[in-house]
């Protein structure tokens, strides 16, 4: 058995198979038959997934198809040379053979040239010539007779062949179209658990409370009747571990954590929006006990005495999922993070859907100094004053204080660049580093002043009230 017959069996067992499709091609493509191996080429074009298999299928299939069309010339003037035939001969004699040798009538004894030039041909060519050659044109719209005889019959002196018209070149690019799956991330992603998380304490308890503990203590819960899931959402200033502490919380109790982005909601048609935030609610149940996290919550559940009719729908489709006639959270813990608590619904607010409201306060001292400790931990630095530090960063946010670290790494990297000499982070670098920063959460605390003064006859900001009693002159 030749390797033709054996690929062309292999191809038989495993039609979908690219890599055995392009061999045979190759195959075809040393044996001169040039038709052949293009429809093997293209056929592995159609089931490669490989973009490097891809590239030698079309670089191969460019280079058959540019020695069909030389076959075809050179067939012309050595029939030409030995005598000029009438129209009819040259019709039946001199087309090129477009199988790599012979003529179209050898092709189709049975049928001779009507057969051809009326595009008869067999169903499995005629499929995958039209769509690398394009389909001819109606007779009604084509040229006359005379016309066809010079494009299409080659067999006069002179003449040049145009009966091949590939729109495939050897500078062609295969473009997928539509939209491709993304490839799987498989960077490993470091577990964050509350040890990575300075200060929270009342948050982690709270979290440990209502998600953490009846998973693991579920026999003690189920004696109290004490529900599992719900909804906690945590506001403060920007950049003080609301997002992380999410991540913690899933990392914690080894559920599945899933992230909704508002790309993942909004839609320009109505109630697609609404239709995506339900998916997300039944494939986050399909899972559980998992964690939904709804970044800027108030982008999805804005006030509705403020919204337009266009986001209420989807408001009240979030407020169903929440707590609804036949929806639960049972095992299910949505955390929702936010800098504008008070542009969220207040419905939204309410008991049995975001049962706790925890502010997010900036880190006390002890914090400040237990992040300034993890973000200077394994960099090539002195023994620092992390105690100090912490006493001269008030007010400042865990990102602030990530922004201190990065701007003095920055400042020795540029000083080693410069001299040449190596040397650690010093605590002199922290403290320029530190002249250059402000605390970015003043301006969000003299905004939640106003609210606690004007628009807390609910209680709703307590713990934002106590705050600023107790640092308020300082701001």
């Amino acid at each position: 058995m030749d390797k033709i017959n054996w690929l062309e069996q292999m191809t038989q067992k495993q039609p979908e198979d690219a890599q055995t499709w392009f061999w045979l091609g190759k195959e075809y493509e040393a044996a001169e038959r040039w038709l052949d191996a293009i429809q093997a080429f293209s056929k592995g074009l159609t089931y490669a997934q490989d973009d490097a298999l891809r590239g030698e299928i079309v670089a191969a299939l460019s280079q058959v198809t540019a020695r069909l069309q030389q076959s075809a010339a050179a067939s012309a003037p050595a029939d030409a040379a030995a005598s000029v035939p009438s129209p009819a001969e040259s019709r039946t004699e001199s087309r090129p053979d477009t199988s790599g040798g012979g003529n179209v009538t050898e092709l189709f004894p049975d049928r001779g040239l009507e057969a051809a030039e009326c595009g008869d041909l067999p169903e499995e060519r005629a499929d995958w010539q039209d769509e690398l050659f394009g389909e001819s044109k109606p007779e009604e719209d084509g040229p006359d007779e005379d016309e066809a005889d010079e494009a299409n019959f080659p067999s006069v002196p002179g003449r040049q062949s145009t009966a091949f018209r590939p729109k495939v070149h050897p500078g062609l690019q295969v473009v997928a179209g539509g939209k491709e799956p993304a490839p799987e991330r498989k960077a490993d992603v470091p577990v964050i658990t509350f040890e990575h998380v300075a200060g929270l304490k009342d948050l982690k308890k709270t979290i440990q409370m209502k998600i953490i503990s009846p998973f693991f203590n579920q026999g003690l819960f189920a004696k109290f009747r004490k529900k599992t899931g719900g909804g906690v959402l945590l506001y403060g200033p920007p950049g003080c571990g609301k997002t992380y502490m999410a991540r913690a919380t899933a990392g914690e109790c080894r559920a599945k954590f899933i992230t909704v982005h508002i790309t993942d909601i909004l839609d320009p048609y109505i109630g697609i929006s609404e239709r995506n935030l339900k998916e997300m609610f039944d494939k986050a149940r399909a899972q559980r006990p998992s964690v939904m996290f709804f970044d800027e919550v108030d982008a999805i559940g804005f006030n509705r005495s403020k919204s337009s009719s266009l986001t209420r729908g989807l408001v009240d489709t979030f407020l169903h999922e929440m707590d609804g006639i036949d929806s639960d959270t049972h095992h299910l813990l949505i955390i929702g993070a936010t800098n504008m608590p008070w542009d969220v619904d207040n419905a939204l607010k309410r008991p049995g859907r975001f049962d706790r409201l925890v502010f997010v306060e900036p880190p006390d001292v002890e914090a400040r100094e237990h992040i300034f400790a993890l973000q200077m931990h394994e960099r090539y630095a002195e023994k620092l004053d992390t105690a100090k530090l912490a006493k001269a960063t008030e007010f400042f946010s865990g990102a602030d204080i990530a922004n201190v670290c990065e701007r003095a790494v920055e400042r020795v990297l540029m000083e080693i660049l410069e001299t040449g000499v190596e040397r650690p982070v010093r605590m002199r670098d922290m403290e320029e580093a530190l002249a250059e920063v402000q605390p970015s959460t003043l301006d969000w605390l003299r905004t939640a002043k106003n609210y606690v003064k004007y628009a807390n006859q609910g209680g709703m900001y307590n713990d934002i009230e106590r705050y600023l009693r107790k640092h308020g002159k300082h701001i």
